[in-house]
């Protein structure tokens, strides 16, 4: 079993500043990419950031230069930073990751969602 527990999402000001967290646990070989979309009512989910297990970052564009991803490999942990935040920001934010499990079973696996508000 392996789960992605997300946090740090909440109701920020614009121009402000939040950090997502995401743990993975459970049993597991290893973690390829890490990263972070979001979603807003009748869109699809779009891409917001991936990080790979090198620390090969990518970002959208409409995220560029605000936000930044990171991780900690020893911890299963990955963080989304993100400052100068706007009203159209605001979004469920989902964790996913790119898990290993055994020799060859791989797939992705999605945290539950953390709301991210920013009021203009």
């Amino acid at each position: 079993q392996v789960q992605l527990e997300e946090s740090g999402g909440g109701l920020v000001q614009a121009g402000g500043s939040l950090r997502l967290s995401c743990a993975a646990s459970g049993s597991f070989t290893r973690i390829n990419s890490m990263g972070w979309y979001r979603q807003t009512p009748g869109k699809q989910r779009e891409l917001v950031a991936t990080v790979t297990s090198g620390g090969s970052t990518n970002y959208a564009d409409s995220v560029q230069g605000r936000f930044t991803i990171s991780r900690d490999n020893a911890k299963n942990t990955v963080y989304l930073q993100m400052n100068s935040l706007k009203p159209e920001d605001t979004a469920v934010y989902y964790c996913y990751a790119d898990i290993v499990r055994g020799f060859v079973a791989r797939r992705d696996y999605w945290g539950q969602g953390t709301q991210v508000t920013v009021s203009s």
